[in-house]
């Protein structure tokens, strides 16, 4: 059976929705700059051999709309080359890797770009999911909905979340994601200190890794229209502490524990993965960055999406037949601290091994580019401490998860 390999990645800085360093170009021209930017690291490589270019983006609308992954591969002169954009909201694309994946074990293509882009600043001006003066919500989740209101604005009373579904009631299946952090903190009694601890770690290790050269050597610098060139990405803090996180209120309830602080921010960004077969390692004589060992993903309540990295990492490592133990590196995706806590501690990971250098806490995390920014960091740290294999995983909007095992070679 063939195997895939990861030949290059490219992912670009991420700027602050709205305001940030992104915020005057459009995400279908970022993507495309980071499309071509993994493609030219592949020597040898024709760009029109590749069979499919699969974009993820979690916000498919607006700017995002009209197929973008198709409108990347016209702007980049591909036009014999097709796109489909996916969506899996988080986990996008990591999605379009596993259907790169799939397709080279199932023999049907040898050359894939797996990509990814959300412009949160673009999506709020035109995305189909943000439609205004109308509700686009199925009306039979009212009840859910009205449930998920009232708790939020009370107290939350500390007492752990339990399912409707014992209940015979519908789940919130439009619940935010702030609300899902919360319940995730009531659920496994994940408390405010322990957020803050473990986000101030993120923007700590984040701060450390710039100075170390690590972020510059990640990231692809962007060019803007009038030639300004980003090269770093907006979030990271100096300084950040657990006493300056302690000062922020919460976000989503009143006396929650979720606050601006501990959990990711709004953001724009995209990056690019070349996956090719062994077969074309071996006819290009390219030296591959990383093997595609397996993926898994997994689906729970939406009302506490933040433990979907549990289960879908449970099965990539089934997959793989790996432990948790033989893993070197995890990453898993920031969205809250309340939620990658008790995920890492279900998993029994070694917190020294966990988002060795700063997560979506400080970095960010933009939807659709996350899976494959995530790809690009894991490949470059275990690459810099020497290690074998990797695990990336993530919670996913909806009452989702996913995860993918990787092997540095």
């Amino acid at each position: 059976m063939p195997e895939a390999y990861i030949v290059a990645t490219a992912r670009s800085p991420i700027g602050r929705a709205r305001k940030g360093s992104l915020a005057g170009i459009r995400p279908d021209d970022l993507a495309a700059q980071m499309v071509d930017a993994a493609l030219a690291k592949v020597p040898g490589l024709d760009p029109a051999r590749v069979e499919d270019l699969m974009l993820g983006c979690g916000l498919p609308g607006g700017e995002q709309g009209m197929n973008m992954a198709r409108i990347v591969a016209v702007l980049l002169g591909l036009d014999g080359v097709p796109g489909t954009t996916v969506n899996r909201y988080c986990s996008s694309s990591l999605q379009t890797t596993r259907m790169a994946f799939h397709a080279i074990k199932a023999g049907e293509g040898e050359v894939f770009v797996s990509a990814g882009v959300e412009s949160v600043t673009h999506t709020m001006r035109g995305s189909s999911d943000f439609i205004p003066g109308e509700d686009v919500r199925n009306p039979r989740f009212a009840d859910a909905l009205a449930r998920t209101e009232a708790r939020a604005a009370s107290e939350p009373g500390r007492m752990p979340w339990r399912d409707p579904r014992e209940a015979g009631e519908l789940p919130d299946a439009y619940i935010a994601m702030g609300q899902t952090a919360e319940n995730v903190a009531e659920l496994t009694g994940v408390g405010r200190d322990e957020q803050d601890a473990f986000a101030a770690r993120s923007q700590q290790r984040a701060e450390a890794s710039i100075a170390s050269g690590f972020w510059g050597r990640d990231i692809t610098p962007v060019t803007l229209a009038d030639g300004t060139v980003v090269a770093a990405d907006d979030g990271p803090r100096a300084g950040v502490t657990v006493e300056t996180l302690a000062a922020l209120d919460p976000v989503f309830r009143p006396g929650g524990t979720v606050t601006a602080g501990n959990a990711c921010p709004l953001n724009d960004g995209a990056a690019a993965v070349v996956v090719v077969s062994d077969r074309i390692v071996d006819e290009l004589g390219l030296q591959p960055l990383a093997r595609i060992v397996s993926t898994g993903v997994s689906g729970l309540s939406p009302e506490i999406m933040g433990l979907g990295p549990v289960e879908a990492s449970r099965q990539a490592l089934e997959r793989a037949g790996l432990s948790i133990d033989d893993v070197d590196l995890v990453e898993i995706n920031e969205a809250f601290a309340a939620q990658v806590v008790p995920s890492a501690r279900q998993l029994g990971i070694d917190p020294e091994r966990l988002n060795v250098h700063g997560g979506a806490i400080a970095v960010g995390h933009p939807f659709g580019m996350t899976g494959a920014r995530i790809t690009s960091t894991l490949i470059n740290a275990l690459g810099e401490g020497g290690g074998r294999y990797g695990l990336e995983t993530m919670c996913v909007g909806g009452g989702q998860g996913m995860a993918l095992v990787l092997e540095r070679v």
